[in-house]
């Protein structure tokens, strides 16, 4: 049995000692688990605070659903798509994606962009919906008939939301064009 061989089995074994109440195992689960669920969180969300109750969150549904998951089922994306439901779900009691038209106006805005280093710099420059979208089309390799069916909209709203948040993205990489003439 190779290395790779011995952590299956241990992840297994964890997920079995979690189900029979081992503590311990469940907070090894945790510490393997937290951080990546933490920065999705934080990606779809773009608020730290929101980030930690979406993580919290997500372990307690596991914590609660653990006898309901198959031993042969990958933890990480389980917990990744709760988690990523569960941003969807504070977007919609927000209300931060209601105006269609508001959302689609901050998208075509012509706001001079800074220079960003990073993606999740340039991601946090879209309105939350938007990032999201993004994120679980792009990142998570959600379809846009998933996307549709959890937002309850449908799959042309999600295309066009996604190809007006890529074109602002470009926006904000490309080099603007007086800086091409005075070079």
């Amino acid at each position: 049995m190779d290395e790779h061989d011995r952590d299956d089995d241990s992840g297994a074994d964890r997920l079995r000692r979690a189900r029979r109440g081992d503590e311990a195992a469940f907070e090894s689960i945790y510490r393997e688990h937290a951080r990546a669920i933490h920065a999705l969180a934080l990606r779809l969300t773009g608020s730290p605070a929101a980030a930690e109750d979406i993580t919290q969150d997500t372990f307690l549904r596991m914590f609660g659903f653990l006898s309901g998951l198959r031993e042969d089922t990958p933890l990480r994306p389980w917990l990744k798509r709760v988690a990523a439901n569960l941003a969807i779900d504070r977007l919609r009691r927000e209300r931060r994606y209601s105006d269609d038209d508001a959302l689609l106006q901050a998208l075509d805005g012509n706001a001079a962009p800074a220079t960003v280093a990073e993606a999740s710099g340039l991601l946090r420059r879209l309105p939350p919906l938007a990032r999201t979208l993004v994120w679980l089309h792009e990142m998570e390799g959600w379809s846009h008939e998933e996307l549709a069916r959890r937002f309850g909209r449908s799959p042309s709203w999600s295309k066009s939301i996604l190809s007006r948040s890529l074109a602002r993205l470009r926006e904000h990489l490309e080099p603007a064009e007086d800086d091409d003439e005075h070079a």
